[in-house]
């Protein structure tokens, strides 16, 4: 199944898995339903769960992005294959609970079994850097709105 977008946003709710339904390497991609009723989605809405993994190092600091910007391997950036370059996703390691937002700045992973490749800060926020691979879950980050003049 593939996330459809509408108006440049990811939009719609998903039920959650039990635990023992996905194998470790298993990624689930959402079955996406566009309604007026999703226009305005709380942030807890799950996209995607599977496996994560992280890059950058010396050897792709300061390369050029899908989005053209130069990658830091020190900001909260990641890869996806599908989500609007610029959006804003919530991350959460499904081992120990720990999460953090990342903005879509690249295209990627380009394996099949992954779901998302984080930047190095962002993997280590959330405690897989050394480990190099996590289970997590994709959420719909809460969107930043200007405050109204």
């Amino acid at each position: 199944m593939a996330l459809a977008l509408w108006c440049g946003a990811v939009s719609a709710a998903v039920p959650e898995a039990p635990a023992d339904a996905a194998s470790p390497l298993a990624s689930e991609q959402v079955d996406v339903r566009v309604s007026e009723a999703l226009a305005h989605d709380e942030p807890t809405t799950l996209l995607q769960r599977g496996l994560a993994t992280w890059y950058g190092g010396k050897r792709w600091h300061g390369r050029r992005t899908a989005s053209g910007e130069r990658f830091d391997r020190q900001a909260l950036t990641a890869a996806h294959k599908t989500l609007p370059l610029g959006s804003r996703v919530r991350v959460v390691n499904l081992s120990n609970g720990r999460e953090v937002t990342v903005r879509i700045n690249d295209r990627g992973p380009f394996s099949p079994q992954l779901i998302i490749d984080l930047s190095e800060a962002a993997a280590e926020r959330l405690g897989m850097r050394h480990a190099g691979r996590a289970q997590v879950a994709l959420h719909r980050s809460a969107a930043v709105r200007k405050p109204s003049r």
